[in-house]
């Protein structure tokens, strides 16, 4: 058996786990018999992520590890330990019959993450969204019996959580990997620059990007709110409503703090509130 130095060796853990994300993972709202794949899926995700997200490997040796998660995804290069998570994805796929394409499609956008640091537009970013988030909630739908309308609300949900992501990680994001998910003709018709995110505060322009950010997130957001009640399963319902909930009250916080300041999160009280209150306005 490799040691366990072999086995990280491809992997970069970054420390995040389930208590950093702006919504509940495997909580207790999801069926007993789902939450271990729910669990394999993230563990997954969150390997890839962190390689695109370290600032300590170069482009290409990102792209190359990931490209070995995809081999290994699709049982192209035997059991090899270094991408054990990658194997163990491969086999909840195999035992609920849900495609690849959703893992797939993380790899592809985690992939351009390691070589692309600006995008041109919103519909640019939401293209990258509808392959690093949406994918997410695809597999939640598809392992919980899929929704009456299709992907639509569920990825108009996961969009929005992954640019409240970016707009709580800006500046860290900007400084630890010189990458900026603000659209660019925005920060030229506001009048912002790119260096404004090194200021210790928001500028006037910057602020008005933000907000267009934040306008493009509520739109995203009304479209998000059929999600709960198109869902086959009552369960994953409740879970999406809280996530809603969750949503809209971190992108009524972005709007009144500054995330150039600190970040801007959700305490557990009101993450706790959310969810119960989303929860229960599922079940209404």
């Amino acid at each position: 058996m490799p040691d366990a130095s072999q086995q990280s060796a491809v992997e970069v853990p970054s420390g995040k786990d389930a208590a950093y994300e702006n919504f509940p993972v495997g909580s207790f709202l999801l069926p007993a018999a789902l939450r271990p794949h729910v669990a394999i899926f993230y563990a997954y995700a969150r390997a890839i992520d962190d390689i695109a997200d370290n600032a300590d490997l170069a482009p290409e040796a990102k792209v190359a590890r990931l490209d070995g998660f995809s081999q290994a995804l699709r049982g192209e290069i035997g059991d090899d330990p270094r991408y054990a998570k990658a194997h163990a994805m491969r086999r909840c796929l195999q035992q609920t019959g849900i495609a690849n394409r959703h893992c797939l499609d993380l790899i592809s956008a985690f992939k351009q993450d390691a070589v692309k640091t600006r995008y041109a537009s919103w519909a640019e970013l939401m293209d990258y969204c509808d392959r690093s988030a949406a994918p997410v909630g695809r597999f939640l739908l598809d392992l919980h019996g899929g929704h009456r309308d299709g992907y639509a609300a569920s990825d108009a949900l996961c969009n929005a959580l992954q640019v409240l992501n970016h707009l709580q990680d800006c500046v860290d994001d900007y400084r630890s990997l010189d990458r900026v998910y603000l659209p660019a003709d925005w920060l030229t018709f506001e009048g912002a620059t790119i260096d404004d995110l090194e200021r210790p505060a928001l500028t006037p322009p910057l602020r008005r990007v933000i907000d267009r950010c934040l306008e493009g997130v509520d739109t995203l957001l009304t479209d998000a709110a059929a999600l709960p009640r198109g869902l086959r399963s009552r369960r994953l319902a409740m879970e999406s409503a809280a996530i809603i909930a969750i949503a809209r009250k971190l992108s009524m916080r972005l709007r009144r703090e500054d995330p150039l300041a600190k970040r801007v999160a959700l305490g557990k009280p009101a993450f706790l509130w959310c969810c119960i209150r989303g929860a229960a306005l599922s079940i209404l």
